[in-house]
């Protein structure tokens, strides 16, 4: 069975993506690229440019899952809360369209792919190189990043096992419901 997955790593100024396609256990590329959004002065309209590329991304490639990792924990709280927001615009977009969504740690994904959870951005990027053939890396590390976290969820099986999995708004407001006040 054929299958399609988007994967995204969040970000306020750089947001990176990459789809792949899966036939039973092989994976081949479809894009791999990156979101600029430092040309954007208002934080409110890098959202807007965020969710209409995600819902862009998914009427032209017709993903059936969407992977997205996980804001980590830093110290800065207006940088996770900036992240929160453009991670919540990406996944409501896959929402709209009823895309099942799986969230991964940063950790998690490193893993998957590089079998260590420490492992630089730069060892992810070369490891993927070597799994899908990819000619030239992207300048930046946030397109990788975004295929890192597909090709993690293709290893994963499509199952995840800590990480949330939401298949639409209902299933989110289910699981949530700690958070709707």
């Amino acid at each position: 069975m054929e299958r399609i997955i988007l994967g995204i790593d969040p970000g306020t100024t750089i947001m990176g993506f990459g789809l792949i396609q899966v036939e039973r256990d092989t994976m081949k590329l479809l894009q791999l690229n990156e979101l600029q959004l430092s040309k954007y002065s208002n934080h409110y309209l890098k959202l807007s440019v965020i969710f209409n590329r995600t819902l862009e991304l998914i009427d032209t490639y017709k993903p059936d899952e969407l992977a997205i990792e996980a804001p980590f924990f830093g110290k800065n709280v207006q940088s996770m809360l900036k992240l929160g927001r453009a991670q919540g615009v990406a996944m409501a977009a896959g929402l709209s369209r009823e895309i099942p969504i799986t969230e991964y740690e940063p950790k998690k994904v490193k893993m998957a792919i590089t079998g260590n959870g420490s492992a630089s951005k730069e060892q992810v990027a070369k490891m993927l190189q070597q799994l899908l053939n990819i000619k030239e890396l992207p300048k930046h590390f946030d397109a990788t990043d975004g295929l890192a976290v597909a090709v993690c969820h293709f290893f994963n099986g499509g199952k995840s096992q800590k990480q949330q999995s939401y298949s639409g708004w209902d299933a989110f407001v289910k699981q949530n419901q700690d958070r709707i006040g």
